[in-house]
């Protein structure tokens, strides 16, 4: 399986888990009181939210991940939701261990 596919594999699971902040609004919540640790934004987002997005991230050092399209990300979570976060630590660790793993290969 590629590290694409898996990653997105590792998202639903969180979503079913209850371990994802859906939606802009809460996702900057979560990152804001430090829930969040790791976010994922659309690679097709607009350019004012990602600024947003990239910047209250940074300000929190909250990694960002802008890899997946909106469509991806809706398909693996099963909603129509462009930004998450994950809030679970072992969720966020699998899932920067298979993108890592992807940037080496």
């Amino acid at each position: 399986m590629n590290s694409h596919k898996a990653v997105l594999q590792l998202l639903g699971l969180a979503k079913r888990a209850g371990q994802l902040e859906l939606g802009t609004g809460a996702v900057l919540e979560a990152i804001r009181n430090q829930s969040a640790q790791l976010v994922f934004f659309p690679a097709d987002g607009g350019a004012s939210q990602a600024k947003k997005f990239s910047d209250k991230a940074t300000f929190y050092q909250v990694p960002v991940n802008t890899a997946f399209t909106k469509a991806e990300l809706a398909t693996a979570i099963g909603q129509n939701r462009a930004v998450l976060a994950v809030l679970d630590r072992g969720f966020a660790k699998k899932i920067k261990q298979v993108l890592e793993e992807k940037e080496r290969n």
